[in-house]
């Protein structure tokens, strides 16, 4: 969703792999009380040397997180660069890859969205 053209804008680091000098990290979770766990986890090794990274919610449900998801990100904020949100898209439980989920307009339209919301358009 952040690459749609598949330029290489966005791609995946390995455990241990250096963040490249300019890039914005970005960490990706579900909206679930462990997915926030794990977003705290990786928010502990982060050092300040580091550029703070933006945190992508992917809504696992169509419905609002659990109070102690919403409370545990909301806690970790300050030490994000920011939050966005990506809506419940159940298109995403039947698609093998990028390219295919791109096909869909709501997909397309969530990508959109989250892109400008990233670059603060």
């Amino acid at each position: 969703m952040l690459d749609p053209e598949g330029g290489g804008a966005a791609r995946l680091l390995h455990p241990n792999e250096p963040i490249p000098y300019g890039a914005r990290p970005v960490l990706l979770a579900e909206t679930t009380v462990y997915g926030a766990t794990c977003v705290e986890h990786m928010l502990r090794t982060w050092t300040t040397a580091l550029p703070r990274p933006w945190l992508v919610l992917v809504s696992d449900a169509p419905a609002r997180p659990v109070p102690a998801a919403r409370y545990r990100i909301r806690a970790l904020g300050s030490r994000l660069a920011g939050v966005a949100r990506v809506p419940y898209l159940p298109v995403l439980r039947t698609v093998e890859g990028a390219d295919e989920a791109l096909e869909n307009k709501d997909v397309r339209a969530a990508a959109e969205k989250l892109r400008r919301q990233m670059e603060g358009t």
